[in-house]
């Protein structure tokens, strides 16, 4: 016990990055992903082939080559979006490859709002801006929030993969102690810090659903 707690300032340290990772992530991808479902089911038929092949790529690939295609392979091209920075790419390759899984989930719930709804609301004289925002996006929301719960818990462990460009966070912390110290008790650690952040996530979006459903 004594050990844990002479290493877990030192893990904690690499937190910020995690949670910051996330909150990135999530605050931009999300929003993102609404506007690539709407493109998705668009009339407009270029919109829905970009859009489709955005995702398809996007999901089809994994989000640690994307980061490494990001930060290696544009500047080895001459396209260096960020400078030197590393974090900005890690930044940069979660919220496109995220957006693309949110992409699709609310894709499924536009396209699970029944049509009537859509049609009346153009007899009422809604714009399709109007409808998209005040009717079809709030339905979406309530009916794929569970899906939406189990990408943002993905995205909470899939955070660990910014070690992999260096960067300094409670994962690659816990590898170095481990190295030095040979033991495995750095991994446990972390374990258990991932464990108490998905439960604390778990829990928020339990009182989200129920306050959703409630109010339906």
């Amino acid at each position: 016990m004594s050990y844990i707690l002479q290493i877990l300032p030192q893990i904690l340290e690499g937190l910020g990055v995690t949670l910051g990772t996330f909150a990135v992530t999530l605050v931009i991808s999300i929003p993102i992903g609404g506007l690539i479902a709407l493109c998705r089911v668009s009339k407009i038929r270029i919109l829905r082939w970009i859009s489709g092949f955005y995702t398809w790529v996007l999901r089809g690939t994994p989000l640690l080559l994307q980061m490494f295609l990001i930060f290696f392979g544009l500047p080895a091209v001459g396209v260096r979006l960020f400078g030197r920075t590393r974090l900005p790419y890690v930044f940069f390759a979660f919220i496109i490859n995220y957006a693309a899984y949110f992409a699709e989930i609310f894709r499924s719930g536009i396209q699970s709002v029944e049509k009537g709804q859509i049609e009346a609301a153009k007899l009422l004289g809604f714009k399709s801006a109007q409808i998209n925002l005040k009717i079809v996006m709030p339905q979406v929301i309530k009916r794929t929030l569970p899906s939406i719960g189990n990408e943002i818990i993905t995205l909470i462990k899939d955070t660990s993969l910014v070690y992999a460009l260096g960067i300094t966070e409670i994962f690659k912390i816990a590898k170095s102690i481990s190295t030095r110290d040979v033991t495995l008790t750095p991994y446990i650690v972390v374990g258990v810090i991932y464990l108490i952040l998905t439960a604390v996530i778990t829990k928020l979006l339990n009182r989200a659903e129920k306050k959703v459903y409630y109010e339906e």
